[in-house]
């Protein structure tokens, strides 16, 4: 660890450390906070450990285990010491004083915003004596004894390790003993003695007593929070929301404010504008006397934040200045923390808020309107990911509709699906193809693989910036929540929703931008996108460079590609046009023909097949390129291996079945992968790949001829040697010449090669001797680079997650450091070969953001992906250039 570093950041009025690294070291949570603290904004005084100091404990704890680990503060403590100190010297409190104490929060900050995933202690520092003497000074011993017995509730579980639901069921025993609906509403007297029950607890799970040094408390949270950075919560989030190369989590060390300290006091969590619609409205709920984590763990349901006027007025009115400097301090919608302390009012946190994509368009619109940034900053303010969202069906108004109850419309959209009470029965419907919806009392961080794989949540508690909601806006869910005639009994798999009794399989729908819930599965209709959608898809085009073109092989698909600005298609794969039931049969008769003379008169019957379909595609794509790759799967693929099915084929091709299981046998392979595939048929059987160029051509000029623009790029697939290219090439630029001189026209063509061998990217200086262009296929080079099946590599990749051997599926983005080797080789040495050679990729990763990213820094000329990955590739294209 370098000691020559500070690592141990203060904040508080006047007295505000300057950290260089910003938010790379002090996280975001840190790097506000004392940004606040320096425009004069109230906030609680405290410090921050450095993220670097966790990139350390990780290291250690991997290489030689917790103590090594732990020993890292050893060497940190004189300097967390001073900084304890000026936290007593701003609050004029003592840590662990019998009369004043000071009382500290401890939380994360990583710095990309990981809501909810790592670990957070509020009340440290409070022993038997401590809770005597804030009861004596705050005046009331209920609120002491309260925060006492949530400390202990939550150290214990954050720290020690105690499973919280135990603490629950005493807390819920206590409130049903007592007839009470709110913990709020329990005594001091009740609180002593759920603590001192907690505290046995404590020693019944761990066999020691609960820690009542306070030093021995802070360090132990400390700890806590640095682990916490690994846990499989923040790894399986790291991984859903692709965030790799942080050094960790940095440490937030924080003196507590209090909102349970009675009616003038309160917590909440507030938006500068509306994160659901974009609304520039505050939005956000608060809580009267209650703590920061009753807001967002949703266990109560809170009240929405315009009726703060009419409770507290003069502290609605300085949220709202203070909501609208930090707007315009970061230049975008900031989501809010505070808590109000006796009429006082405390910033806590903020961050640039997450919101849905309807709003995030919204937004960006209006801050340039506003002049708060220029139109090329705004294409950085959505996500590309959410583009995607805006093209998710909604439910159709015109049907028929059983509602069966309401809540919070927490985050807008359609979902319905079957009902799932737990995350893992909502993965296990998910993994059978179902669509699911999650139903909670309320979720938590625990939930996330669940929630990942669902449409839509529907919880009982919290409201619109509970958990669940802010999840759902993140993920681009569909949220209802605080809907309180829901109760559920996981263990039987039933749930109630008013007068209505359900099972767990059985199917919902909700609608998350009005709160309604429905009987069954409610019919959807195509979306609509938003007003300003055109006008920022308007600034993303101005902006980037790359062209971004479609995979798709139908005339229907190429449509709605156009619609989302497809600029041509960058893969259409012909095998997809054999598999029709129309021409199944005479590729199949092709397959078993035992004579080249027969081969060749099946492929004529395919032949006007494959033009009609070559012609539509050319009509619809006018004026784009369409790049067509010839037949690549293993010939076997075509052919039926189930007995019936034999036995079929034979009658109807009018040969026996001992021929046609001969010939299934010569095409058998142990590694189809590796076989018979590809150039290697084109080069084995030359006809087929003469027939579909003759095809591609001749519906080329005939489309030419009837006024379109026509602009054909004929693809070589699974090339790993030059003098394949050149071969095939040859054979094609003769028949390319007979169908020109049969049509009297000409068309402008193209043939290239796709590189999906890592020979091929090797040699490609050679290779583009032969080729006016090359596409990566990402999907075969990184299963040929790495080793892996992409159909089989599920089964154990989770395992490498796990263990920290992997951080990003390289199915999913560009493994840079390998395939991205490759592919910047390939580039490089293909262009020195011929400077102008046009170089796409047709990978899935062509649609993904940070692989598109990295295809920029690579001079692609496009990337393709599938139609409704478009518009996001369109913007991260975009954010790419704007990034430089």
């Amino acid at each position: 660890m370098n000691t020559s570093s500070p690592l141990v950041y203060s904040f508080a009025a006047g007295n505000t450390d300057v950290a260089d690294g910003g938010t790379e070291l002090l996280g975001g949570k840190g790097k506000n906070l004392a940004e606040m603290t320096r425009l004069g904004i109230p906030v609680p005084p405290g410090f921050t450990i450095a993220t670097t100091v966790c990139a350390n404990y990780s290291e250690n704890l991997q290489k030689y285990g917790s103590s090594r680990a732990d020993a890292v503060l050893d060497e940190l403590w004189p300097r967390i010491e001073t900084a304890v100190t000026r936290i007593e010297d701003a609050t004029g409190r003592k840590f662990a004083d019998p009369k004043r104490p000071l009382l500290v929060s401890v939380r994360s900050g990583a710095a990309r915003s990981m809501p909810g995933m790592m670990d957070t202690i509020l009340n440290l520092g409070l022993d038997e004596e401590s809770v005597r003497g804030l009861a004596e000074e705050s005046g009331d011993a209920r609120f002491a004894h309260d925060a006492f017995r949530r400390f202990v509730q939550m150290y214990a579980n954050v720290v020690l390790g105690v499973d919280s639901a135990r603490f629950e069921r005493l807390l819920k025993s206590k409130m049903q003993e007592r007839g009470v609906q709110r913990d709020a509403d329990l005594s001091a007297d009740d609180l002593i003695l759920l603590r001192e029950q907690f505290e046995g607890i404590v020693v019944e799970e761990t066999g020691k007593p609960f820690p009542m040094d306070a030093r021995e408390q802070l360090r132990g949270a400390i700890l806590a929070v640095l682990a916490s950075w690994n846990n499989e919560r923040a790894r399986i989030y790291r991984r859903i929301h692709r965030i790799d190369g942080l050094l960790g989590t940095a440490v937030n060390v924080q003196a507590m404010v209090f909102g349970n300290l009675g009616e003038d006091s309160g917590t909440g969590v507030a938006f500068t504008r509306d994160p659901s619609t974009g609304d520039k409205t505050p939005y956000g709920e608060f809580l009267i006397n209650a703590q920061g984590e009753d807001v967002v763990a949703g266990v109560r349901t809170p009240r929405p934040l315009a009726e703060l006027d009419s409770v507290m007025p003069r502290v609605a009115g300085e949220l709202r200045d203070v909501m609208d400097r930090l707007e315009r301090h970061y230049r975008d919608v900031q989501d809010i923390e505070f808590t109000i302390e006796r009429g006082k009012l405390y910033l806590l946190q903020t961050r640039n808020g997450k919101r849905t994509a309807t709003a995030s368009l919204r937004i960006a619109v209006a801050l340039v309107d506003e002049g708060i940034v220029t139109e090329r900053e705004s294409v950085r303010m959505v996500e590309a990911s959410q583009l995607e969202q805006l093209m998710h069906p909604q439910f159709d108004p015109n049907a028929e509709k059983e509602t069966i109850g309401d809540g919070i419309a927490a985050s807008p959209g359609s979902a319905a699906g079957r009902i799932a009470l737990s995350p893992d029965r909502a993965k296990q419907y998910a993994a059978a193809g179902d669509t699911v919806v999650l139903v909670r009392m309320e979720t938590s961080p625990e939930d996330l693989e669940g929630m990942a794989c669902s449409l839509g949540f529907l919880t009982a508690h919290g409201g619109k910036t509970s958990h669940a909601a802010v999840v759902a806006r993140q993920m681009g869910k569909v949220c209802v929540s605080g809907c309180g005639s829901l109760v559920i009994d996981e263990d039987a798999g039933t749930l109630r929703i008013g007068d209505h009794d359900l099972a767990e399989g059985d199917s919902i729908s909700l609608d998350g931008t009005n709160g309604q819930i429905y009987a069954g599965l409610v019919p959807t209709v195509e979306a609509r996108f938003p007003a300003d959608f055109e006008r920022f898809m308007g600034w993303v085009d101005e902006a980037r460079r790359l062209r971004v073109r479609v995979n798709a092989d139908t005339p229907k698909d190429c449509r709605k590609a156009r619609e989302f600005g497809a600029e041509g298609i960058g893969l259409c794969r012909t095998e997809h046009m054999f598999f029709g039931a129309s021409r199944i049969l005479a590729m199949r008769r092709m397959i078993v023909a035992q004579t080249g003379e027969e081969r060749r008169a099946a492929l004529e019957s395919l032949e006007p097949l494959q033009r009609g379909d070559f012609e539509e595609i050319f009509r619809v794509m006018d004026g784009l390129p369409c790049n067509i790759r010839l037949l690549d799967p293993p010939l076997h693929e075509f052919l039926p291996h189930d007995d019936e099915g034999q036995r079929e084929l034979a009658t109807t091709l009018d040969i026996s079945v001992e021929h046609l299981r001969a010939r299934l046998g010569a095409l058998h392979e142990a590694n189809p992968m590796l076989g018979h595939r590809g150039c290697r048929l084109g080069i084995s059987y030359p006809e087929i790949y003469e027939m579909q160029a003759r095809a591609i051509l001749d519906a080329a000029c005939r489309v030419q001829n009837e006024g379109h623009h026509v602009f054909p790029e004929i693809m070589i697939p699974l090339v790993a040697e030059a003098r394949e290219l050149e071969q095939i090439r040859e054979r094609l630029v003769v028949v390319a010449e007979a169908v020109f001189a049969k049509n009297d026209t000409r068309v402008d063509y193209h043939i290239g090669t796709m590189i999906e061998i890592p020979r091929a990217a090797i040699t490609a200086e050679r290779v583009a001797e032969h080729a006016d262009f090359f596409s990566f296929g990402t999907n075969d080079l990184t299963q040929m680079t790495w080793g892996f099946s992409r159909d089989d590599a599920g089964s154990f990749l989770h395992r490498y997650f796990e263990d920290g051997i992997l951080e990003l599926d390289p199915f999913e983005v560009i493994d840079e450091a390998g395939v991205g080797f490759l592919m910047r080789h390939a580039t490089e040495q293909g262009r020195k070969t011929k400077p102008k050679l046009k170089v796409g990729i047709c990978g899935e990763t062509g649609g993904e953001a940070r692989s598109i990213a990295f295809c920029h820094s690579l001079g692609l000329d496009y990337v393709s992906c599938s139609p409704y990955r478009i518009l996001g590739a369109r913007l991260a294209a975009a954010q790419a250039a704007v990034a430089g």
